[in-house]
């Protein structure tokens, strides 16, 4: 059976599902949103800073259950607009330095009406 991960340091499930799970030697994130763990609210404005308190929600979340950003193997990103495509790529850059697989694909709405929102899959 699947593992449930849960870490204060990334922000709570806004629904029915897990903040991650490990299954054998891989880890399953849900998508992060852009959430300030210590405020419960998006506080980021901008694609860039969306982004970066993303990957630090991703970071979180696989530290606790083990991993880092440098085990991912994929990445699955959605944007709510592909025009903020080359600011996103360049602060995911910044964070996924072994560059996974990846899809990127753009989205008409994300939650709480953020811009960007990102799952992992990564290697314990």
């Amino acid at each position: 059976m699947a593992e449930k991960i849960y870490t204060k340091n990334a922000p709570d499930a806004i629904g029915p599902y897990s903040q991650a799970v490990v299954t054998g030697n891989l880890v399953f994130t849900s998508g992060q949103i852009a959430i300030n763990p210590a405020s419960g609210a998006v506080e980021a404005k901008t694609i860039e800073e969306q982004t970066h308190q993303v990957c630090k929600n991703l970071s979180a979340v696989l530290e606790e259950a083990g991993s880092s950003l440098d085990k991912a193997v994929k990445t699955v990103c959605f944007l709510a607009d592909m025009g903020d495509f080359a600011a996103f790529n360049e602060v995911y850059g910044q964070y996924f330095t072994n560059k996974p697989a990846r899809s990127c694909v753009a989205v008409k709405t994300l939650p709480k009406n953020v811009l960007v929102e990102v799952d992992v899959v990564a290697e314990k």
